[in-house]
């Protein structure tokens, strides 16, 4: 059977907002919210791959305390760009 898109971004926002740390449903949850809709095709793919990392690797990189893998550095910066995470 194939996902239809509609519910390939429901998916994606449902894994965004139940991780396993609260800090990470409260960054990811907000942004899938209104951002993933209107991601590119290879930006979505993207995302969807950075869901299936640990939330401690996450928060790490999401709070700049260690550098995020090269494939993940774009999402990663486009996400704290959405939440201004200094």
């Amino acid at each position: 059977m194939i996902e239809t898109a509609e519910n390939r971004i429901k998916r994606l926002q449902m894994r965004s907002w139940r991780r396993g740390t609260k800090e990470m449903d409260m960054i990811l949850g907000p942004y899938s919210n209104t951002e993933i809709s209107g991601l590119s095709p290879e930006a979505l793919e993207l995302y969807e791959a950075l869901l299936v990392e640990n939330d401690q690797d996450l928060y790490v990189w999401m709070s700049r305390q260690a550098a995020a893998p090269a494939e993940y550095a774009e999402i990663i910066e486009i996400i704290q760009n959405f939440h201004k995470i200094a």
